[in-house]
């Protein structure tokens, strides 16, 4: 079955960017000139999903405006010959129908966002995309793991190396590796204390699962940090069905994070030819005066 749906758990407060996130959803913030939340929803499209699924809470309009129709801003473009970027602001607005929202009306963590797209996902499988999770590549993560999901037919997860003393920031594996870039996941476990973990090998903001993932989710038992964890739904999962983890090419930036969002910021910009050279200068003076 062909994977045609993605959720993007958005009702995320982003109180670690407060005064920014204020008044503001900090999936808006941008880096270089796009919010981070267009750079997920551009890799669902180019992986082939079919429709968007936000799963959001208050304060979240700005996020629905940016992926609507603005007819004041592009009469305006027109009437001042800026075809480029009125082009360009056209193009974010997808075909009817192919975005849609509900609401997590409590925070109840991860796997409560998730769960709540249930009903619109229905019985097939499904991406999961976390806007946090901002990974340079000249290949489009989400891309590779559907390829991967046509062959393995098996929920996968996009995974990824961590400093050890990082492991109580993720959900770490106990894995083996079956090909060159995949691993057969035969445990893990949410947050765990470096002494505790496993491995050092840690599942990102990429998934691919199977529908049989809800009634697990429905069961809305409470883990780390007393909300329900998609880890361990997962776990659950693990006991009934194989589950994979893709080891990626690319760099990861954490963008919930005040230092990672400011190096996603540097990295990206430092592609665009029209920055990079004068990016590269300040750099050096500054570097100079240190």
């Amino acid at each position: 079955m062909k994977i045609k749906k993605a959720v993007f758990p958005v009702a995320g407060l982003g109180t670690r960017f407060i005064p920014a996130t204020k008044a503001m959803a900090k999936e808006m913030l941008p880096v270089v000139d796009k919010p981070i939340i267009q750079y997920a929803v551009e890799e669902a499209f180019a992986a082939g999903i079919e429709q968007i699924i936000f799963v959001t809470g208050r304060g979240k309009k700005a996020l629905e405006d940016h992926f609507d129709r603005s007819f004041e801003i592009e009469h305006t473009l027109k009437e001042k010959g800026k075809d480029d970027l009125l082009k360009q602001i056209q193009e974010l607005v997808p075909v009817t129908g192919t975005i849609v929202y509900t609401r997590q009306n409590q925070p109840l963590g991860l796997g409560h966002a998730i769960w709540c797209a249930r009903d619109i996902v229905g019985d097939e499988p499904f991406a999961v995309l976390l806007a946090d999770d901002l990974i340079q590549t000249d290949t489009p993560v989400l891309s590779e793991m559907v390829k991967k999901f046509d062959r393995l037919r098996a929920s996968i997860a996009a995974v990824m190396e961590v400093d050890k003393d990082q492991t109580d920031k993720y959900g770490i594996l106990d894995a083996q590796l079956v090909e060159e870039d995949i691993v057969k996941i035969n445990d893990m476990v949410e947050k765990p204390n470096p002494e505790e973990a496993p491995s050092n090998l840690a599942i990102i903001g990429r998934y691919i699962l199977t529908p049989r993932i809800f009634d697990f989710l429905g069961a809305k038992q409470k883990g780390a940090g007393g909300e329900i964890q998609l880890t361990d739904a997962m776990r659950s999962l693990l006991k009934e069905q194989p589950i994979f983890g893709y080891k990626f090419k690319g760099k990861r930036f954490d963008c919930g994070d005040k230092v990672g969002f400011q190096m996603a910021n540097l990295a990206f910009a430092l592609e665009r030819p029209d920055m990079k050279n004068k990016l590269l200068n300040f750099i050096k003076e500054i570097q100079r005066e240190m």
